[in-house]
């Protein structure tokens, strides 16, 4: 069976840094574990990173911890460079940076928690936009 090909947007991993409890968390600990295959872009990352080091002093985990978790991500994620760009097609050019990525990358799917943002990309594109927690269901990790 073919592995899903997604890309997560940032609200998504912010989630997940913040609390242990929800569907975010879970995805998460997913990444790496033969589930799914996250997608890359270097805009992304920092995008990541810029989001993740905000939350300093509101989160349990420090710069270190951080650095760990994103180290990890990079680590087992296909890397995509992207060549063209489909700008503007969404109100938020960091939608966009995400959207260009999961085109480039033939995703399946974004993990999102803002569905209302990537408006028209399931019709245009025919990539779905999934919640954490729809995700987990389809893939049988809850239910």
């Amino acid at each position: 069976m073919k592995r899903l090909e997604v890309v997560i947007d940032t609200n998504v991993l912010a989630s997940a840094l913040q609390s242990k409890r929800g569907a975010s968390f879970k995805l998460l600990t997913l990444i790496g574990q033969n589930k799914f295959n996250i997608n890359l872009s270097v805009p992304l990352i920092l995008e990541y990173e810029d989001v993740a080091k905000r939350l300093i002093g509101r989160i349990a985990l420090n710069e270190e911890d951080i650095n760990d978790i994103l180290n990890y991500i990079c680590s087992v994620s296909n890397r995509r460079e992207i060549f063209y760009l489909w700008r503007p097609f969404l109100k938020d050019p960091k939608d966009d940076m995400v959207l260009e990525l999961a085109v480039t990358s033939n995703c399946d799917m974004i993990i999102t928690y803002n569905k209302k943002d990537f408006k028209g990309v399931e019709e245009y594109f025919g990539i779905r936009l999934l919640t954490p927690k729809e995700l987990l269901l389809e893939t049988g990790e809850l239910s």
